[in-house]
């Protein structure tokens, strides 16, 4: 993998050079995932994103170019992740087009409110489908193409996965789900040279989803007084944490589930609208 080595802007704020690096997003092309994909972009990496939508897809690596190094150009791919031949392809063509991944984000993901009792049988489980088999298919594939040793993989979580939600059990269930295949492929890869972390954002300003959870401006304060940091994050919140694990800097962290949420789940995850 290319030197990731890290530096402080006059700013204060950390600045990664992933030159070199091969880095992968799947769910890639819009919300955080997009962000965590133009933060490997802006600090040198090659990216590719993948979406289920070709025209989303194509827009967001179009989006991405404008931000890698003159003459590179981010790939757009298209898979559900739900199918694994179709993600068994995405990897064939990024080996034959890109070659070995250094840095893999699985970030695909599906919700909906809904109460347990009130929920199908098939909405639970499109929902654990797409969050925890799409996952498995996603790293299960994924581990031929990584760069070995030296690879990162960066599994997004969610605070469902920590805290109960009303409203989110196929969620809390899928979630969960992924943060203990991090810690067990964290074990089983180790070895290999392979680290493999989960990221949980808090809430997140600009974002579908606190676009849904807190639509007026009384809400968005309500969200606002349960973080600690008394802020919402940003997209680049949940990237520099990205960036600083796949870095050299977070070269002996693995199995780690880390929160990106300005300490919201430390104080409950909780809100009183």
């Amino acid at each position: 993998m290319a030197d990731t080595s890290i530096e402080s802007n006059h700013a204060g704020r950390a600045t990664f050079d992933f030159s070199g690096a091969n880095v992968l997003v799947f769910g890639g092309t819009s919300g955080i995932n997009l962000g965590i994909a133009e933060g490997f972009a802006r600090s040198g990496a090659s990216v590719a994103v993948v979406g289920r939508k070709p025209d989303k897809a194509e827009a967001a690596a179009a989006g991405l170019s404008e931000m890698m190094l003159a003459g590179a150009g981010a790939r757009a791919y298209t898979a559900d992740v739900r199918d694994l031949e179709a993600v068994e392809a995405v990897y064939a063509r990024h080996a034959d087009e890109v070659g070995p991944v250094d840095v893999l984000v699985s970030g695909a993901a599906g919700n909906f409110p809904a109460l347990a009792n009130a929920m199908s049988a098939n909405g639970f489980k499109a929902v654990v489908d797409i969050d925890l088999l799409g996952s498995f298919h996603v790293l299960k594939t994924g581990f031929d193409h990584l760069r070995r040793p030296g690879a990162s993989v960066i599994n997004i979580s969610a605070p469902q996965a920590e805290v109960a939600m009303a409203l989110q059990a196929h969620v809390c269930a899928a979630k969960a789900g992924v943060d203990m295949l991090t810690k067990t492929l964290a074990i089983e890869w180790g070895g290999k040279g392979v680290r493999v972390n989960s990221v949980i954002p808090g809430p997140i300003d600009g974002t579908e989803g606190m676009a849904r959870l807190a639509p007026t401006d009384k809400m968005r304060q309500a969200v606002i007084k349960a973080v600690p940091m008394a802020r919402m994050g940003t997209v680049d919140d949940v990237a520099q944490a990205c960036l600083f694990l796949a870095s050299d800097a977070g070269r002996y962290v693995s199995g780690a589930i880390l929160p990106a949420d300005g300490g919201w789940l430390a104080a409950g995850a909780r809100l009183n609208f």
